[in-house]
């Protein structure tokens, strides 16, 4: 991860899947072409989950499942998302020769266990980190970046305004 600090932050609990899903597709509201959503949190905090609301929110058609085996699975819709899994990757060269920067001129990519692969991250970007908490689920938000801080304070600001 890179040095610079992550200055906006915001902090979700949810207590099932669909609401999960729904704190992504708002996220997602926001998002464009090039965008890059790093997803860190230990296994079943619900990465695939956030994932599939992304997709949601931008519009994608079909069903969005773990790409952990083929490392990269590419969707198509209004704003394509470039799904990828770096839970079996041994390095970051492999993830680049799978293609995943390629994707980012074009779609949003989202990269589970992103973690293990600090090195790929762009300069900016989206975290979101997942755990754990009580009944449901911990999602903690945050960017690097000018862009990706303002969209989270509003997220934010929209949050608190509920």
């Amino acid at each position: 991860m890179n040095s610079q600090a992550t200055c906006e932050k915001l902090i979700v609990h949810t207590t099932s899947p669909a609401e999960t899903r729904l704190w992504a597709a708002r996220l997602a509201a926001y998002l464009q072409a090039g965008d890059f959503v790093a997803l860190c949190g230990p296994l079943g905090a619900g990465k695939t989950c956030f994932v599939q609301g992304l997709g949601a929110g931008l519009g994608i058609d079909g069903r969005i499942t773990s790409p952990t085996f083929i490392i990269i699975r590419h969707h198509r819709g209004p704003l394509p998302l470039c799904h990828a899994d770096a839970y079996r990757i041994n390095s970051s060269e492999e993830l680049e020769a799978a293609g995943l920067l390629e994707y980012l001129s074009d779609s949003v990519v989202a990269l589970e266990w992103a973690e293990q692969v600090p090195e790929v991250w762009p300069e900016q970007y989206f975290l979101v980190r997942l755990d754990f908490a009580n009944e449901g689920r911990r999602l903690e938000l945050s960017g690097r970046g000018q862009r990706p801080n303002q969209i989270i304070s509003e997220l934010s600001n929209a949050h608190s305004g509920n």
